[in-house]
């Protein structure tokens, strides 16, 4: 049976003769671990999780192996007076909040919002999606007039096949997002990059992410790398406490300057997160997770952080040739 061929139209083809930046002028462009709470031993202690910024508790139960004086605060599930003394043990109590979790994690001193794109192209197609990506997106990136910079773009190697993967950071949040759209809505040569990539996809999505406060902020990074996007699907309303864990976590997994970037949703599906992690090659990234274990304190964050999640996802890219991040 014949392989099928991508069709390019004239168009196409009038895009891809068109020069493009020069890779000088992209490069140019894109430059506690947990402690026992006061009074509970750790061998009674069950679960804790806190606000890292405030440094106060948020959620405590404990199993308390010896009897217990009740108080006025002692909680019930129920109003059966059986059964309940038992039940009484497990109570989560949890402080009132008045902001919102994305405030609490999100970094404050930049108002940066990303938006992650994942392409489904046709297998016949990907050659030259990938050619016309690269003939047209690095001119929004380098235009001052638009308030988007690229941070990197890749190909799965490694779990969905044929599928692009587009971040992009818009400094100024959402202000700078919506400016952004009003104006490509006028610009006549992306609109017909749009016409000729919807011909070759199959899928596409996307999410607005914010950054974690307590990882680094993506740079350009010159290669060769091989990039990890690690994707955890969180039970609602245990973004808090997955912040908390990964604030004092963050730093066993410095040493080899393998940490990208840490992103949670704000639209789209919610309650998703996403680490970006950069290694030489495969086996380098064997190395550095088994590192990682030998080091006090990481185990913690397993411990605690895997009850959190509902589904995980891992995908292996390799960065295309505009990409900052190589």
């Amino acid at each position: 049976m014949a392989p099928r061929l991508c069709i390019i139209s004239a168009a196409t083809r009038r895009l891809l003769r068109k020069p493009g930046p020069r890779a000088g002028d992209l490069a140019a462009a894109g430059a506690m671990r947990l402690q026992p709470l006061c009074g509970v031993s750790e061998s009674s202690q069950l679960t804790l999780s806190g606000n890292a910024l405030t440094g106060m508790p948020r959620v405590v139960s404990w199993i308390i192996p010896n009897p217990v004086k009740w108080t006025k605060e002692t909680s019930f599930y129920s109003k059966d007076s059986e059964g309940s003394w038992f039940r009484s043990l497990f109570v989560h109590k949890v402080d009132p909040r008045k902001d919102a979790h994305s405030t609490l994690l999100s970094k404050k001193e930049t108002s940066n919002l990303y938006k992650i794109q994942f392409h489904n192209v046709k297998p016949e197609c990907l050659d030259e999606y990938n050619s016309l990506t690269e003939a047209v997106l690095p001119k929004l990136h380098l235009d001052e007039d638009y308030p988007c910079s690229l941070v990197g773009n890749w190909n799965t190697w490694y779990g969905e096949q044929d599928q692009a993967v587009h971040l992009w950071r818009f400094s100024g949040g959402y202000p700078a997002l919506m400016d952004c759209m009003n104006k490509l809505k006028n610009n006549k040569e992306y609109l017909e990059f749009r016409k000729e990539r919807s011909k070759m996809l199959l899928s596409r999505r996307n999410q607005l992410l914010l950054e974690f406060s307590f990882w680094n902020e993506p740079q350009p990074r010159a290669g060769p790398h091989i990039y990890e996007l690690r994707t955890y699907k969180l039970k609602p309303g245990t973004m808090i406490e997955w912040g908390n864990n990964w604030a004092r976590a963050i730093k066993y997994r410095q040493e080899n300057q393998e940490a990208v970037g840490g992103f949670f949703s704000q639209i789209g599906e919610l309650y998703v997160v996403h680490h970006l992690w950069a290694y030489k090659d495969l086996q380098s990234r064997e190395e550095t997770r088994n590192a990682a274990w030998r080091k006090r304190g990481w185990d913690e964050n397993v411990y605690y952080t895997v009850p959190l999640v509902r589904h995980m996802e891992s995908r292996i890219m390799i960065p295309l040739k505009i990409s900052p991040l190589q």
